[in-house]
């Protein structure tokens, strides 16, 4: 299907090289907007682009007038947990209260008040609820997800999780990129045995996840209270030996050495980051792993932000994911994450939308085929309602401004 766009008040985030995968320190403010533009797309991919008294003649299969509207390339979000079991609210009271992320733990509350809820759930439950959350996400204009594991914490349950985030991945027009989290907390059955649960996951879970394909990376929450950076290392060390790439929760309670065991072993990206410092920002800047700040995470929780404006000025990447989870973050609407972007952490709209579209799409292994307007780049974009400028994408938070979304190349409507 051969579509053209035409009349676009403004095409966001034109890249003439394909095959560049992110965007770092200064070059984070740098936003290539084609102002009166045309956009063709045909079978799925971009095929070209430019300015309105450029546009060549041909045949469309549908043509779309998107006359003071911006056009941009979908969001990409890598770092989720929508695959889950029931809400978390009372634990939201709880935080009201007064009580911090690791004392409603240890009541029995955060990750293991999923896990249970999760290992009474069937594929089918599962599947169901994470549908509608994607077909939310779309709407607020994300073309491509990363979803976590994590919630199961026993062989049984995890390959349940992972089942149904490949039928999703089967079934929904978003790209979706599975990532296995084993080590997300301690269950119950090994309380006090950590180690014995790490040679679990390594001799019984890794195994049989890399024997069915469900996974595209490995993940591990490496923190105060969670797990050790000697048995983050044991783990990413086993996935090596899978073929499986590490990404990591690190950093997110206390400086827990997550960052610079998440570089010694490639990591594709260290996520969270609150607490980052003069060695790890050294660590990251000699690695090829994205740092990825989860901004919904830090406001709910009513956490410390990452240092953003220091690791932008050293001269790194950051991306901005939204952590879409039930009990830290509850909302997959990167629009938010977006303004929180340029309130919170003080990014340019520019730098903001570089960090939730191409640097998020490095950070999932897919920004040399998403990420940006980019010929032979797969086609998912968003077209805005009218809006005056760029800017007021983050500036008026709270309402959806996109009003059409194409996926792969064919307008999404919503769930039929």
């Amino acid at each position: 299907m051969k579509i053209l766009i035409k009349n676009i008040k403004g095409l966001a985030g034109v890249e003439s090289d394909t095959l560049r995968e992110a965007r770092c320190g200064k070059e984070m403010d740098k936003l290539t907007i084609i102002s009166d533009a045309y956009l063709i797309t045909n079978g799925g991919k971009i095929e070209d682009f430019g300015p309105m008294n450029a546009m060549p003649n041909g045949q469309y299969d549908m043509v779309v007038d998107a006359d003071e509207r911006f056009v941009l390339p979908s969001f990409c979000d890598s770092h989720t947990h929508l695959v889950y079991a029931g809400s978390r609210e009372i634990e939201y009271m709880d935080k009201i209260r007064g009580l911090s992320y690791e004392e409603i733990a240890q009541r029995g509350g955060g990750i293991l008040n999923s896990v249970e809820r999760l290992r009474q759930a069937s594929e089918t439950e599962l599947y169901e609820a994470a549908m509608e959350r994607l077909n939310e996400i779309i709407m607020y204009g994300t073309g491509a997800v990363e979803i976590k594991s994590g919630y199961g914490l026993s062989l049984e349950s995890e390959l349940k999780m992972l089942r149904v985030i490949r039928k999703l991945r089967e079934n929904s027009p978003l790209e979706i990129k599975a990532t296995f989290l084993p080590a997300h907390a301690v269950p119950k059955e090994y309380a006090g045995r950590a180690d014995d649960y790490v040679d679990y996951i390594i001799k019984d879970m890794l195994p049989e996840v890399a024997r069915e394909k469900l996974a595209d990376f490995v993940d591990v929450f490496c923190d105060r209270g969670f797990f050790t950076t000697e048995q983050t290392e044991r783990i990413l060390f086993a996935a090596l030996g899978f073929g499986l790439r590490g990404k990591m929760h690190a950093n997110e309670l206390d400086m827990s050495g997550g960052v610079q065991v998440g570089v010694k072993y490639n990591a594709l990206s260290v996520d969270h980051l609150e607490f980052v410092g003069a060695k790890e920002i050294k660590a990251l800047m000699t690695s090829q792993t994205m740092p990825t700040i989860l901004p919904g995470a830090a406001f709910f929780l009513n956490m410390k932000l990452s240092p953003a404006r220091e690791m932008i000025q050293y001269g790194l990447p950051v991306a901005m994911a939204s952590d879409f989870n039930p009990g830290s973050s509850p909302s997959g609407n990167m629009q938010l994450i977006l303004s929180m972007a340029c309130v919170n952490y003080r990014l340019t709209p520019a730098e903001a939308i570089n960090a939730t579209t191409l640097n998020t799409a490095y950070a999932m292994g897919i920004s040399q085929t998403h990420g940006s307007i980019a010929i032979g780049k797969v086609a998912n974009f968003y077209i805005t309602k009218p809006i005056p400028s760029i800017e007021y994408i983050p500036y008026y938070y709270g309402t959806n401004k996109v009003e059409r979304v194409f996926l792969k190349g064919t307008e999404y409507k919503g769930m039929t």
